[in-house]
């Protein structure tokens, strides 16, 4: 049966969903919505790292968007979760941080945070503070309302236990947490990527069993990083971190594919789809995609700097385009990705002809000889994203136009 929905909700629905990967269970939303009442809205963050990345700000954003339609947001800063590590997509057991590494990282977060929700509005938590107090008798029990069997239905469990890989006792803990941590809170709604809907769905049955209506889960995507192909991920070197220089975080969004423009201004940016689609037609009739992500990075780099920061990134950007510091004439190359899509660095300055030998390749980004761009990259492990056209130089006069396809 078709549902009648209020505009208001309809309104509130739509924004909701944009970007969003799948709701769990959306009827349910829907009547949360149609109360009218202010929904408690839960995300989690481990502080594991002291910095955040665009890929964080996905679910950051969406917490925005709950909170401008006035609801209650819980920031979570899993100080207690982030001792156990999250198991969540690895092969082997993560090693868990000190209680002092956790306390460091976490007091970067409410600063980093605050540049995109209203932190005046919004309750910041901590799930020490209800999980020092369960004590070990609580954790007992806690472990008891769980079955291994049901542990091992989640794909990384299941592919390190039939794989001979080990699992720690503990890692099975982090979901019983997690979800408890729902409980805790009485969270009405619960935003997390598309890997945590394990954890997730770990808390509607905690809920369930402790009396409480069971959340309503959001999973959100997980936003691939420069290289167009991996979760963003400053250990994949392909980050953009929200702390990062303008001119380099204004470098880094102008290198990303056309394509995958298009998804980081659905995920990012604060402009309206009805502005995106615009320009999606404004780009089939002409419009260089190039002035699109211009507009992009500066949106970006206001919102984490400042509107000066982000005019003088671009008016450096345009000066080492235009102004004589990258030559208009240059060797023109088209080489195919590989199977994954994309090219390593060195592979890609050695079928240019900019180097002699991978050897040789590893050695200039050694000695910070290489630009993409016009910004210097210095890490072999840089990889083009296929779909993507760059300017490569290495030293002073060597240049070539790079496409990957």
């Amino acid at each position: 049966m078709t549902q009648t929905l209020s505009e208001q909700t309809q309104d509130a629905l739509e924004l909701i969903k944009r970007g969003s990967e799948e709701i769990l269970l959306e009827d349910d939303l829907i009547k949360q919505l149609d109360t009218g009442k202010p929904l408690r809205i839960k995300a989690g963050f481990d502080p594991t790292a002291p910095d955040l990345h665009l890929g964080h700000t996905v679910l950051l954003n969406k917490l925005k968007q709950f909170q401008d339609l006035g609801h209650h947001i819980l920031f979570l800063i899993g100080d207690f979760t982030g001792l156990i590590g999250d198991p969540t997509g690895k092969n082997v057991t993560r090693k868990p941080l000190t209680r002092e590494q956790v306390a460091e990282n976490a007091k970067t977060y409410q600063e980093q945070v605050g540049k995109i929700i209203d932190l005046d509005k919004t309750e910041i938590c901590f799930n020490s503070t209800w999980m020092n107090d369960l004590g070990s008798a609580g954790m007992i029990q806690l472990a008891a309302q769980h079955t291994v069997a049901r542990m091992l239905e989640r794909d990384d469990f299941h592919k390190r236990y039939t794989g001979g890989q080990p699992i720690a006792i503990h890692e099975f803990l982090y979901p019983l947490v997690q979800g408890y941590d729902s409980v805790a809170l009485k969270a009405d709604v619960e935003l997390g990527g598309t890997d945590q809907k394990f954890n997730l769905l770990v808390g509607r049955e905690l809920q369930k069993n402790a009396g409480q209506t069971p959340q309503t889960i959001l999973t959100m995507p997980l936003l691939e990083g420069t290289d167009g192909v991996n979760k963003m991920s400053k250990s994949l070197g392909n980050s953009i971190g929200i702390n990062e220089a303008p001119n380099e975080m204004f470098g880094k969004l102008m290198s990303i594919s056309d394509d995958m423009m298009w998804r980081y201004l659905e995920l990012l940016s604060f402009r309206s789809m009805k502005d995106i689609n615009a320009l999606k037609q404004a780009v089939k009739d002409g419009k260089n995609p190039r002035d699109v992500k211009v507009d992009l990075a500066q949106e970006l780099i206001t919102r984490f700097h400042n509107q000066a920061s982000a005019e003088k990134a671009y008016e450096d950007f345009v000066a080492r385009f235009q102004k004589g510091q990258i030559p208009d004439e240059m060797p023109e190359v088209a080489l195919p990705a590989n199977d994954e899509g994309v090219l390593p660095i060195a592979n890609v300055l050695k079928a240019a002809g900019l180097v002699s030998s991978t050897s040789d390749a590893m050695r200039m980004l050694k000695q910070g000889a290489v630009k993409i761009d016009g910004e210097k990259v210095d890490s072999k492990d840089t990889k083009i994203a296929q779909g993507t056209t760059h300017v490569f130089q290495v030293g002073k006069r060597k240049f070539a136009r790079v496409s990957v396809e």
